[in-house]
């Protein structure tokens, strides 16, 4: 290893040499506890007995060498502090570990599992301008496994499930939240203490890499949901490893999260080796796709509060991280989970930019979802929510997210914030999701928003899969996979996003009826897109869409055999005159339009 570039925070490949690494019986541990007094090995191997390691390099590593190892075996590292005492640790960069409440970790080989993903890894790209529209999933809640005493399907078993489901409803790729080895079924996984193990919930290292190849010979990306800013507390874990705060900040005031978990210390090159060459360690060793990394305005402010200003050593982390993925991985997908107006969040980083592909539009998505809470009749009033994303859409590269965060805690499924009772929340919400899939940005949703689910997402329950008995939710769902195949199908939805020349409002001063056109364009394909958001038909709406002889018909959200009340007739037409066609709109209805 570059001991150098460890200290300096340059390396990406730490986990090649600390850790625990098994080359046929023959294992070697090294660990990084620059204030320990000393360090033993302890595992099933010696009946948790102290096996003294000892001190190489500089005095701050620890390593020793055992035979007659195997896969599967548990150790943890007895650090003991200057005053005595001692605590037992988990590898900070072991390869897996055991399922919560035990904590040790196991010894695992990273090289026994062969990919079959040449194909897919050869074609791969950011999806800059092609369809990206991803399925935002937790692994252990989707569906539950009845045969299992915790309800979970392993990684190689959720492959099996899943990857015919997201063919089947035009996702083209799924993003899972994180994986790596938490403590808290609660926490979801954003709360870690195995930053390089799988979690065991799910299986082994070997099943996470099936999952992903899986997807890959089926053309479905993967992204992982990754966690740079905070950490678990728990004391076997990163907390007070070597008996001081290693990797997380001294300072009480800037060392504990907003969640209660640890601060990872960004100012520090060790810990910056060890983030960064825990990001490469998933897109190298596991194929990992695309990374969305958590709570990036927590990175760039201090505390995440713009008034406490910006973390430099943290925003530069970031930017050296950035700038390496992109070099070593072109085709990977970085995207910022920022809810910040820090600028240049998804510029290059030679531009002066943090370097991500991505950013969440939570301006977007709040003022959405606020404008389909209000009484229609109040919406002329907050007509400008909807028009005002285009304002600010070309200062960065937006994705467009409803996520796991806006079905919890009291927010309300996406379905239930619609305004109205239960029957009238459908036809808005139908509305909603075209207008989502047609507006410029990449996609994402979560698992149970094409069910239309009423209940909140509970990690604990499986998705409401009953619900589909239903007619109004089997129409539903049916209508999202008609919707997203379309936008996978029509580059006009996709290849410009990020060029002005892609996007075209034809309608946006329609105050007093709540209608709203757009035309999206990939120079040679147009379609138009019109809707209306109010409580009342319109019967004959002119729509003003320049040059073109007719419009085709390609969806709408009140077609009857989604759950609406119009019947349309197959390949419907209407002809453009002066400019002009001339429409009828539904209330709370949406249409998108082939020009011709």
């Amino acid at each position: 290893m570059d001991y150098y570039g460890f200290y300096t925070g340059k390396i990406f490949d730490a986990y090649k040499f600390l850790g625990c690494r098994l080359t046929g019986n023959k294992a070697v541990f090294t660990v990084f506890a620059p204030a320990a007094q000393k360090v033993s090995l302890i595992g099933e191997f010696n009946g948790w007995t102290d096996t003294p390691m000892e001190k190489i390099y500089n005095g701050q590593f620890w390593q020793i060498t055992l035979d007659n190892m195997r896969d599967g075996m548990l150790y943890k590292y007895r650090i003991y502090k200057n005053d005595g005492s001692c605590t037992d640790h988990c590898d900070p960069y072991g390869y897996g570990m055991e399922l919560r409440p035990q904590s040790a970790s196991v010894v695992r080989d990273l090289n026994s599992y062969t990919f079959h993903d040449e194909k897919w890894m050869k074609k791969r790209t950011d999806c800059k301008n092609s369809p990206l529209n991803i399925y935002e999933m937790h692994l252990g809640s989707w569906k539950m496994n009845k045969n299992d005493e915790n309800g979970w399907y392993t990684y190689a078993e959720t492959a099996d499930l899943l990857i015919p489901y997201l063919k089947e409803y035009g996702y083209n790729y799924v993003e899972v939240l994180p994986v790596s080895e938490h403590p808290s079924d609660d926490s979801w996984g954003y709360q870690g203490t195995g930053y390089f193990s799988p979690t065991s919930r799910y299986g082994t290292v070997n099943d996470l890499k099936y999952f992903i190849d899986q997807c890959h010979l089926n053309d479905i990306g993967v992204i992982l949901d990754f966690v740079p800013v905070h950490f678990a507390v728990d004391n076997y874990a990163l907390a007070d490893f070597d008996g001081t705060q290693l990797y997380e900040y001294p300072n009480s005031d800037v060392s504990v999260s907003s969640w209660g978990s640890k601060n990872f210390n960004h100012s520090r090159g060790e810990v910056q080796s060890f983030l960064q060459s825990n990001a490469n360690y998933w897109l190298a060793e596991y194929h990992f796709d695309g990374l969305r990394m958590d709570a990036i305005n927590n990175i760039i402010y201090w505390q995440g509060d713009p008034q406490r200003g910006i973390n430099v050593n943290a925003t530069e982390f970031l930017k050296n991280m950035n700038r390496y993925i992109k070099e070593t991985y072109p085709t990977v997908i970085l995207a910022a989970e920022d809810s910040s107006a820090y600028a240049g969040v998804t510029k290059k980083t030679e531009d002066g930019g943090l370097g991500f592909d991505y950013k969440w539009d939570m301006g977007w998505m709040n003022d959405t979802l606020e404008y389909f809470r209000t009484d229609p009749l109040y919406r002329g009033r907050d007509y400008h929510k909807l028009t005002f994303s285009m304002q600010y859409y070309y200062d960065e590269h937006f994705l467009l997210p409803f996520s796991h965060d806006e079905v919890v805690h009291g927010k309300a499924t996406i379905i239930q914030k619609m305004f109205g009772e239960y029957d009238g929340k459908f036809p808005q919400a139908r509305a909603l999701y075209l207008y989502m899939m047609t507006h410029p940005g990449k996609k994402l949703n979560f698992m149970g928003t094409e069910l239309a689910m009423f209940r909140e997402w509970d990690e604990k329950r499986e998705l409401d899969w009953d619900i589909l008995k239903y007619p109004l939710h089997d129409a539903f769902h049916h209508y999202i996979q008609s919707l997203n195949k379309l936008y996978l199908e029509h580059p006009s939805l996709s290849a410009l996003d990020f060029d002005r020349s892609g996007f075209q409002w034809l309608d946006c001063h329609q105050e007093e009826k709540a209608i709203y056109a757009f035309m999206r364009s990939d120079g040679k394909e147009k379609t138009a897109a019109v809707f209306n958001f109010s409580g009342e038909d319109i019967e004959d709406y002119e729509l003003p869409v320049g040059e073109g002889h007719e419009l085709k018909l390609l969806i709408a959200s009140d077609m009857d055999c989604y759950g609406g009340e119009t019947s349309y007739k197959k390949g419907q037409s209407w002809k453009i005159k002066n400019g002009k066609a001339v429409l009828k709109m539904p209330a709370f209805s949406g249409k998108l339009l082939d020009l011709k």
